[in-house]
């Protein structure tokens, strides 16, 4: 689960890190009064969405201006233009892809005076098991791009949990960004308190960037970008209440409900399977046929008949989809039961595209039996490339 930047802060600065203070605003009107709070001179206004790249993104929407969804204001009038410009307007950035975000929140925050810019993030490291720093002098700038083009300004490392985060961590980060004196010390005490938020919380992802020294020589996290481990939320209903659901997909959010693993893509094919790894599988050779599926969506092990009419649902929700996969391997899960799923959810949405179906394993004779006497036009496929091939064939023709 992902938060926005003034949710991430002030977490962080519940453990002690050190951030500009800033106020949220839901509405233009309350821009002035946010201003006002902190007192400028200088305000930086920034738009609050689940995406990096805001800085160089544009609005769709020239009444939005072309500065960007972050602005620096001089003045309180500005700060209110800024906020009419920019709340309600779409922001495309290179993460947003092309149809961009609506920005419905945005964050007013002192200026700040900047000296020097760094890259600091931590992540679990599937590796080694391990939550891991990554550390560069290069702040400011995406870090796909120095690792492609400068990884020498990179350092990373992991620490181990039985110790947790010791001395030479912090000294180890100090020396990354070249820091010595009051910073070098200012610095270990930071990656203290970062690794404590990043596993009481836990966290999946936290990235800052940039963190700066301001010219009074005092290190702070200039922007925070936050995500969590989902199987985790159920530990802390604190952050939960963080969660903006106007910024996720429709569908992922009703495909939470009945604990579905669903993502959304840009394909027309949509795939309904049991198994991460065979959904992978499922998609790798949909592209391999020449189209593009239209969604992850794995119903796991042990889906009731309900869960399945709800995946087929959300599926069929998708005005994307121009034909729909249904690849099912029956261990503990029954092929009777998704069949019956199957049925049950085209009868209550109808069935407007060409349907693939492949079953095998626990009960496949009857599940096959299920749906060749249901009526419905299904097209019955013996192998994952069988049943790629026809419903690449059905979609194109």
């Amino acid at each position: 689960m992902n938060i926005h930047e003034y949710q991430a802060k002030a977490i962080l600065k519940d453990y002690g890190c050190p951030v500009s203070k800033g106020v949220p605003i839901f509405s233009a009107g309350e821009a002035e009064a946010a201003a006002k709070t902190l007192g400028g001179p200088l305000w930086v206004v920034k738009s609050q969405i689940h995406a990096g790249g805001r800085g160089k993104g544009k609005f769709k929407e020239a009444s939005a201006g072309e500065k960007g969804g972050v602005r620096l204001a001089k003045s309180i009038d500005e700060v209110k233009a800024f906020a009419g410009e920019m709340l309600g307007a779409t922001l495309v950035t290179i993460q947003t892809g092309p149809a961009g975000k609506q920005v419905n929140r945005l964050y007013v925050e002192d200026g700040s005076d900047i000296d020097k810019e760094f890259y600091l993030s931590m992540l679990v490291d599937r590796a080694t098991g391990r939550v891991a720093f990554v550390v560069s002098t290069e702040g400011g700038m995406d870090i796909e791009t120095v690792a492609h083009e400068t990884p020498e300004k990179i350092v990373t490392f992991s620490v181990d949990p039985a110790t947790g985060v010791m001395p030479h961590h912090g000294r180890t980060v100090a020396k990354a960004l070249k820091l010595t004196g009051p910073l070098a010390k200012q610095a270990g005490d930071l990656v203290s308190k970062l690794y404590a938020a990043f596993t009481e919380k836990d966290m999946a992802m936290l990235e800052i960037n940039p963190l700066i020294i301001t010219k009074g020589g005092e290190l702070k996290c200039l922007d925070a970008k936050v995500s969590f481990d989902s199987n985790a939320l159920y530990r802390h209903p604190e952050v939960m209440e963080l969660r903006d659901v106007t910024e996720e997909d429709e569908k992922e959010i009703e495909a939470s409900k009945y604990d579905l693993s669903y993502i959304a893509l840009e394909g027309t094919i949509g795939c309904m399977v049991n198994g991460a790894g065979l959904a992978m599988a499922t998609m790798d050779i949909i592209k391999l046929y020449g189209e593009e599926p239209a969604n992850f969506l794995d119903v796991g092990g042990g889906a009731s008949k309900e869960k399945v009419t709800a995946a087929f649902k959300i599926i069929t929700a998708d005005p994307a989809v121009k034909g729909i996969l249904v690849n099912i391997f029956g261990g503990i899960m029954r092929c009777d039961i998704i069949a019956e799923g199957v049925i049950a959810a085209v009868k209550e949405v109808g069935l407007k595209v060409p349907l693939v179906v492949r079953l095998e394993g626990t009960n496949v004779e009857l599940g096959k039996q299920i749906l060749s006497q249901s009526g419905l036009n299904v097209i019955a496929a013996d192998d994952l490339d069988d049943a790629a091939a026809k419903i690449v064939k059905a979609v194109r023709g």
